[in-house]
């Protein structure tokens, strides 16, 4: 079970980490009318429509409609977590982290987490050390066949193993770690009694956090020894499941367009070496839930580029279906001849690379669809047709999914009408085409549940109202907003939550930019006129539940008779007469 920050520790954090001096690390700001005004880092744009807003301790794009505070600002450039966000927050202003809430992780735990660490990084630098000794030549020269030069296996700072079996053992004893320690590490194993290395007679690839923490290793085999590729397994710091390799090198490289996630550690050094940048591999594993989250935040892209064997093309297959249910665009890049990247890039160079066309998903599954099908028979193309429709079901863009159903067409031999009619699409919907920008400017959807226009501007207005702090309390409640949503903000405006600590509890991106979109603006409200402009919002809330109220009990009236007629028709004119009371200023 994770722990939790406690609240009023960030909202110390939030209050010394001042968001003009965090978003100017990376914004060049240029002070007008009371806020701070600069070029989107998230989405390209010429004329500066980023500002910030040092009241409120926000910040927001009018263009992108990104929003959130000093912590969502870090998150977002540095593509990181909330807790790790926190943490660097807390490092640049020189807070000392507290004790989590409900978190399972003491004090001992903690500690023997930053000793593994230390293992780690200590051990890796041993390791990258033995790489130029003579007695491992072996090592070097194979990487050196494989085409790298000194400089990336620095950049990656890979290794050798020594030739003693308890050699990295023996070094990091020397250093003050224990037996346990090493073990708890998956640096050295135990067994019948004695204490080894983990990896032997291997060439090291260090495995690095995008924090620039050492979490373990991955090694290649050299000679008969087996398994040809052996990793560090779980450990305190370490899940195979949950990071990339080469996610430090990401975490640099800023306005990635796309990433390219490949099988190997090989591949990624050696398309890194040649200059493409965004470049990381899973771990000896299948792709993820947690790597594809992850790898959203680097970039909106994913182009899926594994070996050409038959177990790599159905890691592909599998790859886009983790895509596609947590919403990221994927394509592949399938390279010709059922070579792998780094055979690729040896053969032909990084100019042959860069004219490889990426196919997209829906391409690329109908093409391993069609290889498993006998189009000669009708058996065959119409089994095929039924299985590729599966897939254009969930084709949005009716200019694609017309592509592909002419390809369909000529494949199979069914009419366009009939095509359509299997995927299920007789009528095309448009969906507008998202920039390659992390938050691509585009149109921010109101979400107004039904309510007028007049009613949905008197609820923002509140909200301005009460997060500049110009509405004594008990004047307006929670339940007098209409909206859930805008219910939901003023509950917590109420409740003395801050605009910074609501925009950072929101995960969903939209629901987030449409709050920021109202806090960030400024009520107009003069501090004489605050109570004027509260009673006359409030006024047109009530008015619409009265109308509201009408129309539903007229609705009533319709199927009634007699006196439950007669009892709906007063209560309808109670009712008006509270509205015509209380005046309608709308």
């Amino acid at each position: 079970m994770a722990g939790r920050f406690p609240p009023g520790w960030l909202d110390e954090l939030r209050e010394r980490a001042d968001i003009v001096q965090v978003v100017s690390r990376y914004v060049q700001l240029t002070p007008k009318s009371g806020r701070y005004w600069g070029l989107c880092p998230f989405h390209g744009e010429k004329t500066a429509s980023f500002s910030v807003n040092p009241q409120r301790q926000m910040y927001y794009c009018f263009g992108c409609h990104a929003g959130g505070s000093a912590i969502n600002f870090v998150m977002e450039m540095e593509h990181l977590e909330f807790k790790d966000a926190v943490k660097l927050l807390a490092e640049q202003v020189h807070m000392e982290l507290p004790e989590m809430i409900g978190g399972r992780e003491d004090a001992a735990s903690r500690s023997e987490k930053e000793r593994i660490y230390e293992a780690n990084k200590q051990c890796a630098r041993f390791f990258h050390g033995q790489l130029w000794k003579k007695e491992n030549e072996q090592v070097l020269a194979y990487l050196y066949n494989r085409g790298l030069d000194d400089s990336v296996i620095r950049t990656f700072g890979l290794g050798s193993t020594p030739l003693r079996s308890d050699g990295a053992t023996q070094a990091m004893r020397s250093l003050g770690f224990t037996d346990d320690e090493l073990v708890r590490a998956g640096i050295s194993v135990r067994r019948d009694g004695r204490i080894y290395d983990m990896f032997r007679r291997r060439a090291i690839f260090p495995i690095i956090d995008a924090q620039g923490r050492v979490l373990g290793f991955g090694g290649r085999a050299l000679g008969d020894v087996k398994p040809k590729y052996l990793n560090t397994g779980d450990t305190p710091v370490f899940n195979k499941r949950l990071g990339v390799f080469a996610a430090n090198l990401l975490k640099k490289q800023r306005g990635l367009k796309r990433i390219i996630l490949v099988e190997g550690y090989m591949d990624v050094i050696a398309l890194t070496q040649a200059g493409v940048p965004g470049v990381c591999a899973t771990l000896g594993t299948a792709l993820t839930i947690e790597q594809a989250r992850m790898l959203k935040r680097y970039a909106p892209e994913i182009w899926v580029s594994y070996d050409g064997d038959a177990a790599g093309q159905h890691a592909i297959l599998r790859a886009l279906e983790i895509f596609d249910q947590e919403g990221i665009k994927s394509r592949v890049l399938d390279f010709p001849g059922g070579m792998d990247p780094d055979e690729y890039i040896r053969e032909y160079g990084v100019q042959a690379m860069e004219t490889l066309e990426p196919m997209e998903a829906t391409a690329y599954r109908m093409k391993q669809e069609m290889a498993g099908h006998d189009l000669s028979s009708q058996e065959g193309r119409t089994a095929y047709a039924i299985a590729c429709a599966k897939y254009l079901a969930k084709v949005k863009e009716p200019v694609e999914l017309e592509n592909y159903v002419r390809q369909l067409m000529l494949a199979t031999g069914f009419t366009r009408d009939v095509l359509l009619a299997q995927i299920g699409r007789t009528e095309m919907i448009t969906q507008e085409k998202r920039s390659v920008y992390r938050h691509a400017a585009r149109p921010l959807e109101e979400k107004n549940e039904g309510v007028s226009t007049g009613a949905a501007e008197a609820e923002k207005r509140l909200l301005q109202l009460l997060a500049e702090g110009l509405i004594e309390p008990g004047t307006v409640a929670a339940e007098d907003f209409i909206t859930s949503e805008r219910r939901e903000l003023a509950k917590k405006l109420l409740d003395g939550q801050t605009v910074g600590a609501i925009l950072e509890e929101m995960t969903d991106e939209e629901q987030r930019a449409r709050a920021a979109s109202i806090l960030n603006r400024d009520s107009g409200a003069a501090q004489d006129d605050k109570l004027r402009m509260a009673g006359d919002c409030l006024r047109i809330l009530h008015n619409v539940r009265i109308e509201e109220r009408i129309a539903a009990l007229k609705q009533d009236m319709a199927s009634q008779k007699g006196e439950d007629k007669r009892k709906t028709l007063m209560k309808i004119q109670e009712l008006m007469k509270d509205r015509q009371k209380a005046g309608r200023k709308e």
